[in-house]
């Protein structure tokens, strides 16, 4: 499982209709899409996925929707979190994990639980879990950061524990994580911004929200840079640059959904709390995705 989920996962974004009901016709011609761009494995149900909006029942269509989509061909992982365990626990114990090969598991938000208390949930979730387990480290959503001890104590203590996705921005935890981690534990970006800066200090790849649109230059870039093929990475990693900052300006996914649009994969609508981009923020996105269609076009050329 560490070498199938080294390199280039995609966070899923869920397309809707404008009546807010799932567009499972778009889904399935996006998963295609990325799928057939190289990368390595999908994330369903995951923060851009807008996991908090669905319905029990919405989720359970969606795993079996997507598992049914993807049919082996690459693994799938499922995001299931949040801040109260017996819950999560009840979800593991009830879900159907036939073609789900690990859990992405957020850390629990706004309880804001301690170190001790990040650790006894994760060992029980972990414990119970039929699949792999992958820890999920976002303080600036969450309000509480999985320190570099913590993950260390569970990647020993849990043999079930198999990674964590980084998403603290803070490349100092992240160093220290990887300089002690047990053999074969992945350690994960979870900004796309960083993924070239965390491989290059010993990181195993990302999860990815820009993916969603540009599949095969985010996925060139990873490979490229787990090969050691710096420049290459780096041609693509300033190719995408600008556009990823702008991508969350106004919240994720409402950008990816933005240039999803634009790039007419499915239609721009999201759950309330989340509205779409602002008229200035989709023009700027505009032009970096014309930008980006142009560079494409240029290195085929070339």
């Amino acid at each position: 499982m560490h070498k199938r989920l080294r390199g280039t996962g995609v966070a899923l974004i869920t397309p809707f209709h404008k009546d807010g009901s799932i567009d499972f016709k778009c889904f399935g011609s996006l998963i295609d899409n990325i799928i057939n761009n190289g990368v390595n494995y999908l994330v369903a149900l995951g923060t851009t996925g807008e996991s908090v909006t669905l319905s029990k029942d919405e989720k359970a269509a969606i795993i079996g929707f997507v598992v049914e989509q993807v049919d082996g061909r690459i693994p799938v992982v499922l995001g299931l979190g949040g801040n109260n365990t017996q819950e999560i626990i009840n979800c593991i114990r009830s879900y159907d994990f036939e073609g789900i090969d690990a859990i992405l598991s957020v850390a629990p938000y706004y309880s804001k639980p301690s170190q001790k208390g990040l650790y006894q949930h994760y060992k029980i979730l972990a414990n119970l879990s039929p699949v792999p387990f992958i820890l999920y480290n976002v303080p600036s959503r969450t309000s509480v950061n999985i320190s570099a001890e913590t993950t260390l104590r569970l990647a020993y203590d849990i043999e079930g524990i198999i990674g964590i996705k980084e998403a603290s921005g803070d490349m100092l935890q992240c160093m220290a994580i990887i300089k002690d981690r047990p053999k074969n534990f992945l350690v994960i970006s979870g900004d796309d911004a960083l993924t070239l800066p965390l491989i290059s200090i010993g990181g195993d790849g990302v999860i990815s929200v820009v993916a969603n649109a540009f599949p095969k230059e985010f996925s060139d870039l990873v490979s490229h840079a787990l090969k050691g093929n710096i420049k290459k990475a780096q041609d693509s990693h300033y190719m995408l640059l600008e556009i990823i900052e702008n991508l969350f300006v106004e919240g994720n996914p409402a950008g990816i959904k933005a240039v999803l649009e634009l790039l007419e994969v499915c239609e721009n609508n999201l759950r309330l709390p989340l509205t779409q981009v602002s008229r200035g923020t989709f023009n700027k996105l505009s032009g970096l995705v014309k930008e980006i269609t142009m560079a494409k076009s240029s290195q085929k050329v070339f």
